[in-house]
């Protein structure tokens, strides 16, 4: 009894010790590898991911003979065909999904810089202070919406609030005392505009974070290595023409990979979406003069 007591004192410092470690978190490592520069992910990925997989089949066959793989080799193929197709399946599937979502983005900002340049052209048909206090308010958007959002987007810590906010925020207020009997339609249709920017943000804000669950990431790496692992295990004369099949099967595999990895987070990384369509309204903003007309 003393010495079931004892090594239960010594292993309560062990599974704290085990409780504070952190959990494996797939979308966490698919965010890092989204933020590095192409190259460097790719290295990591599709580089290091080969280069482990072409050591597979020289370790099963110093521990297996070839001629116990060889058995195996018809009845594996079946398997390995069947776990290929529902594999290529997922991550055919994902890859369209995500690119999708990334045109969707581009398309978003698109519709976001459209809205405010149709507030620019709205302005115009207001009084000449009010007009000129809309388009000064249209341009400290678009200039907080490129110096706070995108950096936030690009870095993954993505908030609702900021000075993007604030900058609409004002332009409401704005519009509310301008809204008289003779300005009314007019204020509609602006207040309709700035609605659609609203809704583009929001919708911007949300794509930032990514498409793919943590669940979708956690079978999409281990059925890429559990397919790769497959091919360890069939007999072949030629082991150097085996590693080489795998490396290529690998090479595949972990390219498309790094496809889902880079566009799935549409505002980082090396791949993403600029604000170049807000940079143009703005310059066309603070190009026209605010004098009365």
């Amino acid at each position: 009894m003393l010495t079931m007591l004892a090594r239960a004192r010594h292993s309560m410092p062990l599974c704290r010790l085990a409780n504070q470690l952190p959990a494996a978190n797939p979308r966490a490592d698919a965010v890092f590898l989204t933020s590095q520069p192409l190259w460097i992910s790719g290295a990591i990925i599709i580089g290091g991911g080969t280069l482990l997989a072409m050591l597979g089949p020289a370790l099963v066959r110093r521990y297996v003979a070839l001629d116990r793989l060889t058995i195996n080799n018809e009845i594996a193929g079946f398997k390995f065909a069947t776990f290929g197709v529902l594999y290529a399946v997922l991550l055919a599937f994902v890859i369209i999904v995500v690119w999708e979502k990334f045109s969707d983005a581009e398309a978003n900002v698109l519709r976001e810089a459209g809205a405010a340049e149709n507030l620019f052209r709205l302005s115009q048909g207001l009084g000449d202070f009010s007009g000129a206090d809309l388009r000064k308010s249209v341009a400290a958007y678009l200039k907080a919406a490129m110096a706070d959002d995108w950096p936030a987007m690009d870095k993954g810590t993505v908030h609702a609030g900021g000075a993007a906010k604030q900058a609409l925020d004002a332009i409401y207020r704005m519009l509310s005392v301008v809204n008289d009997q003779r300005n009314r339609a007019i204020v509609a249709e602006i207040f309709s505009q700035l609605d659609r920017i609203t809704e583009a943000r929001r919708s911007r804000l949300i794509a930032a974070e990514g498409a793919v669950p943590d669940v979708i990431w956690l079978v999409l790496l281990g059925g890429a290595v559990v397919t790769i692992a497959f091919t360890f295990f069939f007999g072949m004369e030629s082991l150097r023409a085996q590693t080489v099949m795998t490396a290529l099967l690998a090479f595949l595999i972990f390219s498309e990979l790094l496809v889902v990895i880079v566009i799935d987070r549409p505002f980082t990384g090396g791949v993403k979406v600029p604000p170049t369509a807000l940079a143009e309204v703005l310059a066309d903003v603070e190009s026209q003069p605010d004098e009365p007309r």
